[in-house]
């Protein structure tokens, strides 16, 4: 009796067994009928911008928040900037002090100086006037014998050195105009070019406090909060630039040689609006798996080459990084 039960039991249990099995290859006969999708699985994916500034600071400004729109030339954030404005106001007095330095070399003397000289010369174009008078006279008499000839010695000494006399005012009234040395000058001149790089780096210092947004787009997070010490190049703030979304999908090695760069494929998702459209702008050389994000029983024994399409700007805003899409190209029925 007993035995009998476990025979009972035995054969129960075998025909659920078989039950189950044919049940299962019931259903993957109606797996293997199913005909392949027309499409490709892909997703949707996003090249983040991210913005720094090249010099430490504690995070005074912060102009925006997660998710929020902003255009082209709004501010960001502002790191503490109280040194950077010291720096380029002192290399900006500076550089003042080093021009003013080379205007009153290149300018010469005041002008009452330059007057104290020409009138110095007139009066010994003056005295030179009267010399060549005495000497002429003095000449005279000497051929005459009627003066010694000391006295006619002593009248063309002193017209030399009236000669002398306004040959030298004249150079120094032509000195006075001049300037400083020419050597002087250019030492001066370099003085200056080094203090305008000088002011440069300052301003180019103070204005990297201070950083906006090179295009619009979506501020997609922010790293730190206000009064935090943001190191040197560290991310403040990341931006989606429309521009810079793509669309990844996978497809077989047979469907490779259809693809080339340029090419329009037709964009389907959940809840998109028709008629979305990107162009394969990146072929993979490499063959690999199906990754798991794009993961399915009818995917997962393939190896597939990976394509990056870039969508338009103008409705790149309506597509999500990670959003998943379906991918048609014009032979699968894709509507370019």
């Amino acid at each position: 009796m007993e035995s009998n039960r476990y025979i009972k039991i035995w054969l129960v249990m075998m025909m659920v067994v078989g039950s189950v099995l044919a049940l299962l290859l019931s259903i993957g006969g109606c797996r293997l009928g199913e005909p392949e999708p027309d499409y490709f699985q892909g997703y949707a994916e996003a090249e983040y911008t991210y913005i720094s500034s090249p010099l430490p600071g504690y995070l005074n400004t912060l102009a925006v928040h997660r998710g929020q729109q902003v255009s082209a030339g709004d501010l960001l954030f502002k790191l503490e900037d109280s040194l950077e404005v010291d720096a380029k106001e002192a290399a900006s007095h500076r550089l003042r002090q080093a021009q003013d330095r080379l205007t009153n070399l290149t300018k010469g003397l005041r002008p009452s100086e330059m007057a104290a000289i020409r009138a110095r010369l007139s009066q010994a174009r003056s005295n030179l006037v009267l010399s060549q008078v005495e000497y002429e006279r003095r000449k005279r008499l000497v051929e005459q014998r009627t003066i010694a000839r000391e006295d006619f010695d002593r009248a063309k000494a002193k017209l030399l050195v009236d000669q002398g006399q306004v040959k030298d005012l004249t150079a120094q009234l032509e000195t006075a105009g001049l300037g400083a040395r020419v050597d002087e000058i250019r030492a001066a001149e370099a003085e200056v070019a080094a203090l305008q790089a000088s002011l440069a780096q300052a301003d180019w210092n103070l204005r990297q406090k201070s950083q906006s947004a090179a295009a619009a787009g979506l501020v997609f997070d922010t790293y730190y909060t206000r009064k935090e010490w943001v190191q040197a190049g560290k991310p403040v703030v990341s931006l989606l630039i429309p521009g810079n979304l793509k669309v990844r999908f996978f497809v077989p090695e047979p469907e490779l040689g259809t693809l080339k760069l340029g090419q329009r494929i037709a964009l389907t998702c959940d809840g998109c609006p028709k008629g979305l459209t990107a162009a394969i702008n990146y072929i993979s050389p490499q063959v690999e798996y199906t990754p798991p994000v794009i993961y399915s029983r009818e995917t997962r024994s393939k190896l597939v080459f990976m394509i990056e399409a870039k969508s338009d700007p103008a409705k790149a805003d309506q597509l999500h990084p990670g959003q998943p899409l379906e991918v048609r190209l014009p032979s699968q029925g894709g509507k370019i």
